[in-house]
């Protein structure tokens, strides 16, 4: 599949590297668009097509996805609107809090015979370099063919899941925020680990071997996460002391008052 994506920066080069590990995806059928020479310097030595001028680099796309900060969505997508082909061209938006009603206003073709783009709306994390995102999917003027494609897309870089318009911030907190929670319970837990006697590398090996663990037995038995517990922890023992002195502390409290802090200051 050829295709284009706009803005290279920590989650566009991180869904560039997804896409370059895809199987029977060919980098030359990647163009990479960034204002950036040094970054478009690094996925041209990885294979894909670079350009600076983001409407040249929707030229040929049967995808393009424009991948910026949120303030900066307007006028990338007008400044590609003459040259996307609404009737052959697919377009991906990441950027958290972007509406389509906003979308579709910015790019209404009134003499087009599409007047809309296909259009979705896509929050992944940056685990998508490494095929591992937790990708949420928002359709917009498409088919359920058009939706089913993308998601078969989404589902080669991780799992990916169509949501409608609603809960894509809580699916944003969740996942696309919620990795760096998740690498900052790693970090803690290295730092308790250095604490204990371990060296700083071989605890950070530790904790991220455990987490793991902890996910591909959730994932293989599925079992709720209490019940996993309960088959660790025994009466009076050392996991149920931990665990309660967390929970005196507030952790579980913490997690869920910082997802809705993320989800409060993204509405």
């Amino acid at each position: 599949m050829k295709i284009t994506v706009i803005g290279a920066g920590a989650m566009g080069g991180a869904l560039v590297e997804g896409l370059m590990k895809m199987e029977g995806q060919r980098p030359g059928d990647i163009t990479v668009a960034d204002p950036v020479a040094a970054t478009r310097e690094r996925f041209a030595q990885m294979g894909a097509k670079t350009t600076g001028d983001n409407a040249e680099a929707v030229e040929g796309a049967e995808m393009v996805a424009v991948v910026v900060k949120p303030w900066l969505a307007e006028k990338v997508l007008t400044e590609i609107k003459p040259a996307l082909d609404y009737e052959r061209q697919t377009l991906i938006l990441i950027a958290a809090g972007v509406k389509a009603e906003q979308v579709n206003g910015w790019m209404e073709k009134k003499d087009a015979v599409m007047q809309l783009p296909r259009l979705f709306l896509v929050i992944p994390n940056i685990a998508i370099a490494m095929k591992q995102s937790m990708t949420f999917i928002v359709p917009c003027n498409t088919t359920t063919e058009e939706t089913n494609a993308v998601a078969a897309l989404f589902n080669q870089l991780g799992t990916a899941l169509v949501v409608d318009e609603q809960h894509l911030p809580a699916g944003t907190t969740l996942a696309s925020c919620g990795i760096a929670y998740a690498m900052r319970y790693i970090r803690a837990a290295a730092e308790g680990g250095v604490e204990l006697g371990f060296r700083a590398n071989d605890a950070k090996d530790i904790v991220m071997q455990t987490v793991l663990g902890a996910v591909e037995l959730l994932k293989a038995t599925g079992e709720h996460p209490e019940q996993a517990i309960d088959r660790v922890t025994t009466p009076g023992g050392v996991t149920i002391r931990g665990l309660n002195e967390m929970e005196h502390a507030g952790f579980t409290s913490a997690v869920i008052r910082g997802l809705k802090a993320g989800l409060k200051s993204g509405n």
